[in-house]
């Protein structure tokens, strides 16, 4: 039976590196402009978003859009900030008008699951704290 030493040699005589070989990774996300809108909130706002948006969808990211016009940061930094908010607010209605087939419903319950995973990270950046995936 080999031992722990025949996996990494097995994973080198392929041309893949063990875990102990210290390459770094770095993997981003590639999003589109409604979805590089989401504004960056404070936590507690984030889940206010998230609670409105399970119920009335469309509602926690019409109120996101206007935390974009109180200086709330986007990853279109780019673009204007009134083109952020109606970049927003177009978002809610899509997803208002669509909830009647529950498919608006669906996307706002993961806009505001991803307004909460955007102020999650946001508060690790001002922390200093390394994340881990």
């Amino acid at each position: 039976m080999p031992g722990p030493d025949h996996k990494d040699t097995d994973l080198s005589e392929k041309g893949m590196s063990s875990s102990t070989s210290g390459v770094v990774v770095q993997v981003r996300e590639k999003k589109g402009p409604l979805r590089a809108a989401i504004p960056y909130m404070p936590f507690p706002l984030a889940v206010v978003c998230l609670f409105l948006n399970t119920f009335v969808p469309g509602l926690g990211t019409f109120v996101s859009a206007f935390t974009v016009l109180c200086g709330a940061r986007t990853d279109l930094p780019e673009r204007h900030m009134c083109c952020v908010f109606w970049l927003n607010i177009a978002a809610a209605l899509i997803q208002i008008l669509t909830a009647i087939v529950m498919v608006g419903w669906i996307m706002s319950i993961f806009w505001g699951m991803d307004m909460v995973i955007l102020a999650i990270s946001e508060g690790y950046k001002e922390q200093g704290v390394p994340q881990q995936l």
